[in-house]
């Protein structure tokens, strides 16, 4: 009778520690390469659509990943700033601004 109780504590006991390090070794999801991912303030054009970015610098075209933050800026011209991750060509806006039009003097 003692054998079986410390054998059934030995396994509670193995079986807890398993599922330790499990929970332990998860990662989140949303975490992205910190080589990839970096934080910039870009300005260009938002498609009419809203979910593409078109950059003023080089002209290269960012998907947005997160449109609903620009809802009511489409087709305007905008300062973002943005997690922007060149491996997939996506931009997370965090926030935006109206750019300042340079044909005013």
């Amino acid at each position: 009778m003692k054998i079986l109780m410390v054998v059934t504590f030995a396994m509670a006991m193995l079986m807890s520690s398993v599922a330790v390090a499990q929970y332990g070794a998860q990662q989140p999801d949303n975490a992205k390469s910190g080589m990839s991912m970096k934080t910039a303030s870009i300005t260009g054009k938002i498609s009419d659509d809203g979910k593409i970015f078109v950059n003023d610098k080089d002209g290269k075209s960012w998907t947005i990943s997160n449109p609903d933050v620009v809802k009511g800026h489409e087709g305007h011209h905008v300062t973002l700033q943005a997690h922007v991750d060149a491996d997939t060509n996506e931009i997370k806006v965090l926030s935006l601004k109206m750019a300042k039009d340079n044909m005013q003097k």
